[in-house]
């Protein structure tokens, strides 16, 4: 079934014409507590030429905690984080599972960059893990 989200304020819509995701993850690197305000980030993988974005977003280049170079895509209205793409993956898009309308949609089944994890975080011993990038 087709996915579809948004930002906040609404000027920016997406829909992913896939049935899944190919991955979803919780991440606690140190950038994705940055993007979430405090907390880890739970993203879901997708081939990038399934999503369609309509509206006006801006993108902020920055390398991720394990070295790789990423381009976060959010809303210049609100400031939504709605989407990252690793430079080395461009077939793939990365969607910030909180901006999907249907967040029951796309469940985590791993964690990752525990090591970044503070000691306040709550991680469901029911997923795997890993103490950073997995490969």
């Amino acid at each position: 079934m087709p996915m579809s989200g948004g930002c906040l304020c609404g000027k920016v819509r997406f829909a992913i014409a896939a049935d899944r995701p190919q991955a979803v993850r919780q991440c606690w690197c140190r950038v994705c507590q940055y993007l979430s305000g405090g907390a880890g980030t739970i993203n879901a993988i997708f081939p990038k030429a399934a999503v369609t974005v309509t509206g006006e977003t801006a993108v902020f280049a920055s390398t991720a905690d394990s070295g790789t170079p990423m381009r976060r895509t959010f809303c210049p209205a609100c400031g939504t984080p709605l989407f990252s793409e690793a430079v080395p993956r461009p077939h793939q898009v990365i969607v910030r599972v909180g901006a999907l309308d249907d967040r029951e949609a796309a469940r985590p089944s791993g964690v990752i960059w525990t090591r970044s994890a503070p000691s306040w975080a709550r991680i469901d011993p029911s997923l795997s893990r890993s103490d950073g990038q997995p490969s």
